[in-house]
């Protein structure tokens, strides 16, 4: 009969050694050890193309009288309406927001910065 040798087993997290057979114990060679599975790395998602932006558009309200100058107005449109005025103070210009779908005061940077461009447009084109 096969004699079977015992050894004490002290890799045992904190719970005490263990009485048990050598054949346990052993290391198993490197090779022998079922090969561990990586999962392959996903492709990544092509990027989501923007959304196409919207022409802006524009209201002017004048501040003496409160009464609207152009609302819904482009960008040249808007400066056109602009070219009759004597200063920069006397109008709020608001720029329509999709998102929020509301009116957004521009800041006075804002307002000075299409107040620049006044008289700049050239001649309006010819409508066909």
């Amino acid at each position: 009969m096969a004699k079977k040798i015992w050894v004490l087993d002290t890799e045992t997290k904190g719970t005490g050694a263990n009485v048990v057979p050598l054949e346990s114990t052993l290391r198993k060679p490197a090779g022998a050890a079922e090969p561990l599975y990586v999962p392959p790395k996903r492709a990544p998602r092509p990027p989501q193309p923007p959304a196409p932006r919207l022409p802006r558009s524009f209201k002017i309200v004048d501040v003496t009288s409160g009464e609207v100058l152009a609302e819904g107005v482009d960008t040249r449109a808007a400066i056109r309406v602009l070219e009759g005025l004597g200063s920069v103070v006397d109008v709020r210009i608001y720029q329509w927001d999709d998102t929020t779908e509301r009116w957004i005061l521009l800041t006075l940077g804002e307002h000075k910065s299409l107040w620049d461009y006044r008289g700049k447009l050239g001649p309006e084109p010819a409508s066909l």
